[in-house]
């Protein structure tokens, strides 16, 4: 499994990464994405949607179940990647490249500080 040094997770699955300013793209990690199995629908959220913090924001289904995705950090949505659309398998294939699922614009970037580094992360699910 992998779990990159240049984001937060949250213990419920999902990863954040800033990018600047105060934009954060998010997506599941490699431990969310194979625990999932073959992803086979990715439902985004919509853009200029308000999040919460831990609540959820997306859903995902794969062949073994339906599970919600929970935005990292509150904000507005900016952009989704609609590429999952007619290939949710890149969820699969590259969780924290091509598989992402949204851009923030976080209306608290301190809220990052309450995520786990990679190696609490990874601890976190051993």
């Amino acid at each position: 499994m992998q779990y990159p040094d240049d984001r937060k997770y949250a213990q419920s699955h999902e990863w954040a990464k800033l990018e600047g300013g105060s934009s954060v793209r998010m997506g599941i990690s490699d431990f969310a994405q194979d625990a999932l199995g073959d992803v086979v629908y990715v439902e985004l959220p919509e853009i200029g949607a308000e999040v919460t913090a831990g609540e959820p924001c997306s859903e995902v289904e794969s062949t073994k179940s339906v599970s919600d995705v929970n935005a990292p950090v509150s904000g507005t949505i900016t952009a989704t990647n609609d590429a999952l659309e007619s290939n949710p398998e890149l969820v699969n294939s590259d969780p924290y490249g091509d598989g992402w699922f949204a851009v923030i614009e976080a209306s608290d970037p301190s809220e990052l500080e309450n995520l786990l580094t990679a190696a609490g992360y990874e601890s976190s699910v051993a």
